[in-house]
């Protein structure tokens, strides 16, 4: 008798044994941080104004000394009643196409990848004063209608955040994601970008001050930022799996005891 009711105490035993697994501790956000007060030291990330690249949507507004609104509005596009109220639509704009591009409707093809908001705008005033002075003293104002960056991985919500306006960071994207989750690295944060047509991979350390002085803390346009799960995760995976045969195993074992014992009786 002793020896059956053991067994039938062995699936007891193991989910008690399982259920004291050491945990591993996660680093938080700047956890490992050199000083406690950088103000005004060290090296921090300048900001530079983000290029141009294809397949990004421009709002072109075009100013001058007319008196005369309709000369102002002839090198505009017409605003569209209710452009932009959708959940996928955007305000009317000039897209960059493949070619680097944008065909503007009166001033015909302009080459717009790869410079600043400030360059395209010198570049469109330029044609606007020469050869032939088509406005007087215009003004020339350049802005993205369509910046997004995408988070996925070990975060409370995946998927692309469109942003209002023209700069974010790491910190920032991955907080409008929800945050890292439990199971999430944030010592090994990777960014993928497209410059030029060519791909970068970089990695953000988000528990070490040392992002801030990273090419990747500042993001860019069109970046997809991926949070690797962390390998307590997969411990984790691994432990329920076998403990969900461990379990079924005994369940067999001790149903059989049971029966084995019943018989005994009789």
């Amino acid at each position: 008798m002793k020896i059956f009711k053991s067994f039938l105490l062995l699936p007891l035993l193991v989910v008690g044994l399982y259920s004291c697994k050491t945990t591993q501790k996660t680093p938080y956000y700047l956890e490992r941080t050199t000083a406690s007060d950088t103000s005004g030291k060290g090296t921090a990330v300048v900001y530079t104004d983000l290029k141009i690249q294809k397949g990004d949507l421009l709002s072109i507004q075009i100013y001058s000394l007319s008196t005369k609104p309709e000369i102002d509005q002839l090198f505009n596009l017409p605003v569209t009643v209710g452009a932009g109220t959708g959940q996928n639509s955007l305000p009317p704009g000039y897209l960059v196409g493949n070619d680097g591009n944008i065909e503007h409707h009166r001033l015909g093809t302009i080459h717009a990848e790869g410079l600043t908001r400030q360059e395209l705008a010198a570049a469109i005033k330029e044609k606007l004063v020469k050869p032939v002075e088509l406005l007087t003293n215009p003004t020339v104002a350049v802005r993205f209608l369509n910046f997004h960056v995408t988070v996925l991985g070990q975060v409370g919500r995946e998927g692309q955040l469109n942003i209002p306006g023209e700069r974010i960071t790491i910190l920032e994207a991955v907080g409008l994601a929800g945050g890292i989750n439990d199971y999430g690295r944030r010592d090994n944060v990777k960014v993928l970008r497209e410059i030029n047509g060519k791909r970068e991979t970089g990695v953000v350390d988000l528990s070490s001050d040392s992002l801030f002085i990273s090419p990747f803390y500042v993001l860019m346009q069109n970046d997809v930022v991926m949070v690797s799960p962390s390998n307590q995760k997969q411990k984790e995976a691994d432990q329920q799996r076998t403990f969900q045969k461990v379990s079924i195993g005994l369940s067999l074992v001790a149903a059989a005891a049971t029966l084995a014992n019943i018989f005994i009786r009789n």
